[in-house]
């Protein structure tokens, strides 16, 4: 079985993130996506609600062969973990494959799985950070962001 582990903060989760799982759910037997903690960023929503708010998007889009999980290790021991064959990762543009790269080879190295890279789309100008800067300054995310997720995280 083929499984490909789509690692990230997801927070919040957004359609250019749906389009990536979209692409992957029918590349892969089965895909896992694994809500971890970035060191570097403070989380925006708590992790446990992004969980529940991305599995009602998935069965929204009817896409049965996709898991959420979430995890405080290494994204690669998580993978191990799922028994992941593959990394996958959504590259908006290039400054994005570059920094992923480096991920990639390290995630190589110590456990010789690769990275499966999938575009964006027409969403790859949408990030995690305009969508905060939108939410603060009450403007519309519909386009941006999937409902079921915005029903979540918008009180």
């Amino acid at each position: 079985m083929n499984i490909g582990f789509y690692p990230g903060s997801f927070d919040p989760f957004t359609n250019g993130h749906l389009h990536v799982v979209k692409s992957a759910s029918k590349l892969f037997d089965k895909v896992v996506i694994g809500i971890g903690i970035n060191s570097e960023k403070q989380r925006r929503f708590p992790k446990e609600i992004m969980e529940d708010a991305i599995k009602d998007c998935l069965i929204e889009n009817n896409l049965l062969n996709v898991e959420v999980i979430t995890y405080d290790n290494l994204s690669i021991d998580a993978a191990i973990k799922c028994n992941a064959n593959y990394i996958i990762r959504g590259l908006r543009n290039d400054m994005d494959y570059h920094y992923e790269e480096n991920f990639a080879q390290i995630n190589e190295e110590l456990a010789n799985l690769d990275t499966i890279y999938i575009r964006s789309g027409k969403f790859g100008f949408i990030s995690s950070t305009m969508i905060m800067d939108l939410i603060n300054n009450k403007r519309d995310i519909s386009n941006y962001v999937p409902r079921t997720i915005i029903n979540k995280i918008i009180k």
